[in-house]
């Protein structure tokens, strides 16, 4: 399988994302947001890996990717911590995630599936 520019894009900012929500599990321990993580892996997993079936439904599992990056956004924004100080503290690690997701969804954008 040979991946496009777009694809190594969605895979780099995909896998950004999943790490900076699993990054906050020594702080917060099994939250949701740690899960959230593990969400982005399974549905990047679901996205890139050779599974027949799968593959044979990729465009449900673009929509499903797009989807949960949209939801975690708009629940951050409604539930999430604001503050912003320039640090690894978990606010912080928000706003990081935030820009992890909106390259995500930039590219997962320019791959849209035809069809």
């Amino acid at each position: 399988m040979k991946l496009t520019g777009n694809q190594y894009g969605i895979a780099l900012s995909g896998l950004a994302t999943a790490l900076l929500h699993l990054f906050l599990f020594s702080r917060l321990g099994l939250d949701p947001i740690v899960l959230n993580g593990l969400g982005y892996l399974a549905l990047l997993g679901a996205y890139f890996l050779p599974i027949p079936f799968l593959q044979g439904k990729h465009n449900l599992v673009w929509w499903g990717l797009v989807g949960y990056t949209v939801l975690t956004f708009i629940l951050w924004v409604v539930m999430g911590d604001k503050t912003f100080v320039l640090d690894f503290s978990n606010a912080a690690i928000g706003y990081y995630a935030k820009a992890a997701e909106i390259v995500l969804l930039y590219f997962l954008w320019s791959d849209k599936p035809k069809s």
